[in-house]
């Protein structure tokens, strides 16, 4: 036991050895040198006291180098002097007007201090030198988002886009902006369903919708009609996506029916969603479905993250066996491609189990018994003239509708939204 044990601390004795002879390695006699041991000083160590000291002797040395002043100044931001990196960066563009990583460091600084128009005004003066620098036009689209400026967002993050459409965070931006562009849309749907085995007529449903976007976020009132079991039924349902901060937003909804059997009579749900890091999206959420005996409770859960053209997703709902006889749980996994703009999509998807969000199969989930089901996707999505946004879907549900009974659903849809 104790050769391993030997072992171990060798090595990690080598690990320091060689750890602090890379740090050694560093010339601290050059401002590079000073530059580069700064950074790892903030990055590696977290130590900022440490990594201005570096910075302190560099600019001592090179008092015209700029990076060191820009360096000096995120750290001031980091550690929350925003006075003296305000300083720093107002120093470096004074030298260097238009100094793109000031721009952009200043720019944040100030984004993230609420002091958007100096942020707006910042990120405008950098592009006049860089006019197709990616990260100024990710700066002023996310600030015109803030300001509530949603349609000159809209055109500074398509430029972007039409620069590099892989750009990631452009991407989740212009899908948050989309929804903020416009402050009313109206939407008709319609959906055809048909089985092979468990029903013998078709299903019918249409749906009419209006949205409004207001100061506290949008409102959207729907109402859908459906013909199930050769009985019609209708649906209201009112939506709202309140805003919390520019990373988190919520989803409160709440629907009613009085044709129980075509639609639960009542379903809600509440959601909190994040806008976070590295192109990334989050959700944590409860779902409410009542019907004639005891509600159900559906919690579900979703992240996302932007690739290149590409939204992957990945959502699953769970509903405890209070509500069921066993625990029960449906996974979906979906695939967006932008070719276009935000509105111009291919998407896909695969999943298994019933999800309480499936308005044509939400009612199956009327039921104490753990049923079967898989599912497979694909949506199209184009914007004509701007304003008009045209979707045509199809979905193929494997179902078990019985114990050990199975057959195949069908479900086609097509869909035309208009924003004003």
């Amino acid at each position: 036991m104790r050769l391993p044990t030997l072992f171990t601390c060798a090595c990690f004795t080598m690990m320091l050895f060689m750890a602090e002879k890379a740090i050694s390695q560093i010339d601290t006699s050059s401002s590079d040198g000073l530059l580069q041991a700064a950074k790892k000083a903030a990055f590696d160590e977290d130590n900022y006291p440490k990594a201005k000291g570096y910075l302190y002797k560099a600019i001592a040395k090179s008092p015209n180098y700029a990076d060191l002043r820009v360096f000096l100044g995120r750290i001031y931001t980091w550690s929350k002097n925003y006075d003296s990196a305000r300083i720093c960066f107002e120093e470096v563009l004074k030298q260097t007007p238009g100094y793109e990583d000031a721009c952009m460091a200043y720019a944040d600084m100030t984004y993230w201090n609420d002091d958007y128009d100096k942020s707006l005004k910042v990120s405008e003066e950098g592009l006049t030198y860089h006019p197709k620098s990616e990260g100024l036009l990710l700066k002023k689209a996310r600030v015109l988002n803030a300001m509530r400026r949603f349609q000159d967002a809209d055109k500074t993050v398509q430029n972007l886009i039409r620069i590099n459409k892989n750009n990631t965070e452009a991407r989740a931006l212009a899908n948050r902006i989309r929804e903020n562009a416009a402050k009313n849309k109206i939407g008709v749907s319609y959906d055809f369903v048909t089985f092979d085995k468990q029903f013998a007529d078709p299903w019918h449903l249409v749906s009419v919708d209006y949205g409004r976007t207001t100061g506290i976020g949008s409102i959207i009132g729907r109402v859908t009609y459906a013909n199930r079991f050769k009985t019609d039924g209708y649906q209201y349902e009112l939506e709202a996506y309140p805003r919390i901060s520019n990373t988190f937003y919520t989803y409160v909804g709440l629907g009613y029916s009085d044709q129980v059997g075509v639609f639960p009579k009542w379903r809600g749900g509440f959601s909190l969603y994040a806008n976070l890091p590295k192109s990334y999206e989050a959700e944590l959420g409860v779902r409410y479905l009542k019907f004639t005996g005891d509600p159900t409770w559906v919690y579900t859960g979703y992240i996302g993250k932007y690739y290149k053209s590409w939204l992957f997703g990945a959502r699953t709902y769970i509903t405890p066996s209070t509500f069921t006889s066993t625990v029960s749980s449906s996974y979906n996994i979906s695939a967006r491609y932008y070719y276009a703009s935000a509105d111009d999509m291919l998407g896909f998807n695969a999943g298994y189990g019933i999800s309480p969000d499936d308005r044509f199969n939400a009612i199956q989930i009327n039921g104490n018994t753990k049923l079967i089901s898989y599912k497979a996707g694909a949506m199209f999505r184009k914007k004509i003239a701007r304003f008009n946004v045209f979707t045509i879907d199809a979905n193929w549900f494997n179902q078990e509708y019985l114990p050990k009974t199975i057959g195949n659903q069908y479900q086609f849809s097509i869909g035309w939204l208009r924003r004003f």
